[in-house]
């Protein structure tokens, strides 16, 4: 998803500052996916956040005027909009975006992909224990380690359900100067091979430290170790040299159900594919990783933030953390998504994996926390904040401490 902070000023009093929220998008393979999505508005007069209701009166009765127009949304609009009070308390914020480059594959036709699922739900095939990881802390060697090799040892969790030798994604890319100007993405049964970039999944609450400098030359995004010379190395030593970092803390997932949920991140930078898993057992509580936006990956000079999906209950993350094929709700096509990330403060999100489906998620989520902006949760099929309910999502600003997103 794509957070775009405008900065809408009045001509007697002040600023009000409208962030809008735009479309994450969905890669599907060998496909490139494009699509918009919900819009989020919060606004601010004289560094003070109001609601959209005193917006509306203000305008209405000739205090407040846009000094640059009018503004891209009603205010006026009723509760039933997709507009909701949201974000930033600064007059001029830096963009926000998330998981939101297109894919270069092997196919060059651009194809938007909207299904609308089945309700069924396959049955678990797992344990619904998240994965763990060992040698966190340990610095990874670089040129000693073979490409065929995947390195457990160093942090990284392999994902062996994937067929692709335990990496989270592979990417063979053709460099041209100081751009990527191809790249194909690897499918099960491929390997991490010369001159490929091999990403992984790091445990909860961590994230891959290491992706180039070198970006897609159209946007696309690139991460994980380079195969080169047949011996994996590092590709972001300044950042880190070992090759999972934590986020910055402070949010979690709850499961209160009787059944296990597979949560799944996007492989960010990389494939962008939902294959980082989290697995709750029924009753379970596990880390989500919060990137920090002054240090963490940023695509086109903007900050990113973290993605996940979270697929129905039962689904096991075998089948829930890869991409689907369409014929259930599961994977790429499952009903919801949950936005992490820190921006001047951690934003917390819940929306509609939309367009690519409108189903409904079999369970619910709220956003807790000791001090949060607002309101946000995900019941009975409809998002419901402080200012009223729709159908595409809600945002909170976590003021202080530590939040949680709660199934029940």
């Amino acid at each position: 998803m794509k957070f775009n902070s405008v900065a809408l000023t009045l001509a007697t009093a002040g600023s009000l500052v409208a962030a809008h929220q735009h479309g994450h998008r969905h890669h599907h393979k060998r496909e490139v996916v494009t699509v918009d999505g919900p819009t989020v508005v919060r606004y601010e007069l004289d560094g003070k956040i109001i609601s959209a209701e005193d917006v509306c009166n203000g305008i209405k009765e000739g205090k407040l005027a846009w000094a640059d127009g009018n503004p891209p949304t009603d205010p006026c609009q009723t509760s039933t909009t997709t507009t909701t009070q949201e974000y930033t308390p600064t007059v001029a914020p830096a963009k926000f975006i998330e998981t939101s480059s297109s894919t270069t594959t092997t196919t060059t036709t651009t194809t938007t992909t909207t299904t609308t699922t089945s309700s069924t739900t396959p049955a678990a095939t797992s344990s619904a224990s998240s994965p763990t990881a060992t040698g966190l802390d340990a610095v990874f060697p670089d040129g000693e380690i073979d490409c065929g090799t995947f390195p457990s040892d160093y942090g990284a969790v392999s994902l062996d359900y994937l067929g692709l030798g335990g990496w989270s994604g592979i990417q063979y890319v053709t460099i041209v100067g100081e751009l990527v100007s191809s790249i194909i993405t690897a499918v099960t049964g491929d390997s991490c091979t010369e001159g490929a970039m091999c990403s992984y999944a790091c445990p909860p609450g961590y994230q891959k430290a290491h992706w180039p400098s070198t970006q897609g030359a159209t946007g696309q995004s690139v991460g994980g170790l380079r195969c080169k010379g047949g011996k994996l190395y590092k590709t972001n030593p300044d950042l880190s040299d070992t090759l999972c970092i934590q986020g910055v803390g402070g949010v979690t997932v709850k499961n209160t159900l009787s059944q296990h949920v597979a949560v799944c991140r996007t492989d960010y930078p990389g494939t962008e594919s939902e294959t980082v898993p989290i697995s709750l057992a029924a009753g379970a509580e596990d880390d989500l990783t919060c990137p920090d936006g002054a240090t963490y990956y940023q695509w086109e000079g903007k900050i990113t933030s973290a993605q996940y999906y979270v697929n129905p209950a039962g689904v096991s993350q075998e089948e829930g953390c890869q991409w689907g094929d369409g014929s259930q709700p599961v994977g790429n096509f499952a009903p919801i998504n949950l936005g992490v990330g820190e921006n001047n403060g951690k934003w917390l999100s819940i929306f509609q994996n939309s367009p690519t489906t409108t189903e409904k998620l079999d369970f619910n989520i709220k956003i807790k926390g000791d001090n949060l902006s607002g309101s946000c949760k995900y019941e009975n099929g409809v998002f419901v904040s402080d200012t009223g309910s729709n159908d595409s999502g809600c945002t909170v600003q976590v003021m202080s401490g530590e939040a949680t997103y709660e199934f029940y």
